[in-house]
């Protein structure tokens, strides 16, 4: 059997999870053909990384080479891991030139770059992949069993709130995710997976969003209070960086050195400028309600200053309701560290059932990235193995039903009113999704005595 076919465009710190994954963990199924990026010095890292692990000259080029990749190397797929504002362009070419595509959350940051998605994908037939890598995490797909087995009967209202820690919540602030014109805000670029998530576990599609939010945190006055006054403008050199608690030493830590700091002479882009900026303008707290197609109904909170990293998610059903807390470990992105592992001691499930006594579940604990999900995320998209009852495969439609949520949550802040999702795209079809208990299915709900 031949092996299939693989190009990978943008090269920054998430790229290696899947250049690994073709070029090693599923090398007898995939080939690794060709690299793209618009930083030379980081093409020619993964390049040179990817001859160290297997001993073979993947052929590299530059961005504006890249129908020239395409043309020369004829690949089957294309990995799209570049900066989320320009996904839509290279997730279109790829599709356009005969390719699928495997691309990173999240897919797209608007509505007219994902109407533009929604239309090449039904235009050429080709499949999008989305990598939604929280559906794999066990706990997760645990909560997920736990809804479609009917155990806290039909789902009314959820309450989830998402908690950044100091750490890896103050590392948006450094990045190109701080502007929105790159990243679509949090709302988007970090919100898609939890959006996707609640989707997911409700196998249903938002309808309507209200949001608010504000730069409350990340300012320069919380800098002043610091009494950093001193400030420059990124922290490689600034004259507060002794002081201050947000610093990021890019020179100690040989990862990001790699990337970031020994490339800058390539493109001029500062990975570690201040998370006290003026020029930022995401916020960093907010607040969201969403009305879903099934009637159920969502409070949602993004903080991205906390102390500990995590979530806790709280579903209400017709004969109970679930409580679901899960912490991770502490990390920023490409520091080498494993992101998002589970802390065990501060990840739970419990339910409440009526008329009984409430108990908790043994959760469904793995190792390894996002909570145990990149490992079987990556089994998912290069080596799938069969029928999945939890329908965690995700493409073009979910990946688009998970961005508007976050997309109409920028237009409600904007704006001040509600947002309706039809307001947005035309033409979008409903992810697979599992089927959930009805009415029908629960009743009786319970029994007294």
């Amino acid at each position: 059997m031949s092996k299939k076919r693989y190009v990978q465009v943008g090269l920054g710190g998430r790229h290696r999870l899947f250049r690994d994954s073709v070029i090693e963990t599923h090398k007898e199924k995939a080939e690794m053909v060709g690299l793209c990026d618009r930083n030379a010095g980081r093409l020619a890292l993964s390049i040179a990384q990817a001859k160290e692990k297997v001993g073979v000259d993947i052929p590299g080029y530059a961005a504006e080479d890249f129908d020239r990749m395409l043309a020369e190397t004829l690949p089957d797929c294309v990995i799209v891991t570049t900066q989320d504002s320009s996904h839509d362009d290279y997730i279109c070419r790829a599709m356009k030139a005969g390719c699928d595509v495997v691309t990173e959350k999240p897919m797209t940051i608007d509505a007219e770059r994902c109407q533009r998605i929604i239309d090449t994908q039904r235009e050429t037939g080709r499949t999008c992949t989305v990598t939604f890598n929280y559906r794999y995490s066990p706990p997760r797909t645990q909560v997920k069993d736990l809804l479609m087995s009917g155990l806290i009967g039909e789902v009314h209202s959820v309450d989830f709130h998402w908690l950044l820690n100091t750490s890896h919540g103050a590392d948006y602030y450094r990045r190109w995710h701080r502007n929105k014109a790159n990243s679509g805000g949090l709302m988007v670029h970090k919100a898609t997976h939890h959006f996707d998530l609640v989707n997911w576990w409700l196998s249903s599609v938002p309808e309507r969003v209200m949001a608010s939010g504000r730069r409350s945190f990340y300012t320069p006055q919380t800098a002043e209070r610091y009494g950093l006054t001193e400030r420059g403008e990124r922290c490689t050199g600034c004259a507060e960086a002794k002081r201050c608690p947000f610093v990021l030493d890019m020179a100690g830590n040989e990862t990001i050195r790699a990337l970031y700091l020994d490339c800058e002479s390539h493109d001029g882009y500062f990975r570690d400028r201040c998370v006290f900026s003026e020029e930022i303008d995401i916020e960093d707290t907010m607040n969201v309600l969403v009305d879903y197609a099934n009637g159920v109904k969502m409070a949602y909170s993004l903080t991205s200053f906390s102390p500990w990293e995590g979530y806790i998610v709280t579903f209400a059903g017709s004969k109970g309701r679930i409580e679901h807390k899960c912490m991770e470990s502490v990390y920023i992105n490409a520091d080498g560290s494993v992101p998002g592992q589970l802390d065990k001691e501060g990840t739970w499930t419990r339910v409440y059932l009526h008329g009984e006594n409430p108990y908790e579940v043994d959760v469904w604990n793995a190792a390894g990235g996002h909570g145990g999900g990149d490992e079987p995320l990556q089994q998912d998209v290069f080596d799938p193995q069969g029928d999945d009852k939890y329908f965690r495969a995700a493409d073009h439609r979910a990946g688009s039903w998970s961005i508007l949520t976050g997309i109409a949550a920028n237009e409600s802040m904007a704006r001040g009113t509600a947002v309706r999702i039809d307001e947005l795209v035309t033409g979008l079809e409903l992810p697979d999704y599992p089927a959930m208990p009805t009415a029908a299915d629960v009743l009786p709900l319970w029994k007294k005595g």
